[in-house]
């Protein structure tokens, strides 16, 4: 759990996008009834900036003349700490397109999702073939899928220990044909999915065959 103060001092940099020390002082001062000191406004924004919540202050402009006055503002890492409902608006998007469209378009849908995802990780087609399961695994994990490989007879085996939308899958479980689409374009092969977190396996795993590549 994050520190008082700190809460606080996010909380007051979310309402105003930008302030100055005194500024948070200022305003901290009205909201708790401990005085709180500008050195310990700085300690803690020092810990936020380390952890990647708060910039490196800038300059603020000014038309006057006087010293120069830094300005802190959030991070995009901090906007995770508040609360969201990005698991609600997502279920019923999804709620909402399956009521009016067919089955086939729905599919179609998330199969250009899919390759949307793929695109943006940018990973060349040309490498090597585990150079690249290195790349995709390192893109998924890094999209929160927790994903690993081994090797395994006449090819791979791909498993990914976390669902970065677990909460949607559990009403649309058909959302689960997403990562077969995106681990297909990212490879440019389709795997045969052998187990499902959905189902109660303890990893959504894949069987990847080998490619001809490896197997001259």
């Amino acid at each position: 759990m994050i520190q008082e103060t700190r809460r606080h001092i996010l909380e007051i940099l979310k309402d105003h996008s930008e302030l100055t020390v005194d500024e948070i002082v200022d305003i901290l001062h009205e909201r708790v009834e401990k005085k709180v000191t500008a050195a310990t406004v700085r300690h803690h924004l020092d810990v936020l900036k380390e952890n990647g919540m708060v910039e490196t202050p800038e300059v603020r402009r000014r038309d006057t003349p006087g010293r120069p006055q830094y300005v802190f503002v959030l991070t995009e890492k901090a906007g995770d700490y508040f609360p969201s409902n990005y698991a609600g608006l997502a279920e019923g998007l999804l709620s909402q397109i399956k009521a009016h469209l067919p089955g086939q378009q729905f599919n179609v849908i998330l199969e250009g999702t899919a390759r949307e995802m793929a695109a943006k990780a940018n990973i060349p087609e040309d490498l090597p073939f585990e150079t690249r399961l290195d790349l995709v695994i390192e893109h998924l994990t890094e999209q929160g899928y927790q994903a690993r490989w081994q090797p395994a007879e006449d090819g791979f085996l791909l498993e990914t220990s976390n669902c970065p939308y677990e909460k949607v899958v559990q009403s649309h479980d058909d959302l689960c044909m997403v990562d077969m689409y995106l681990i297909s374009t990212l490879l440019g092969i389709v795997p045969r999915r052998l187990g499902r977190r959905a189902e109660g396996d303890a990893s959504c795993s894949y069987f990847i065959p080998m490619v001809e590549e490896l197997a001259d």
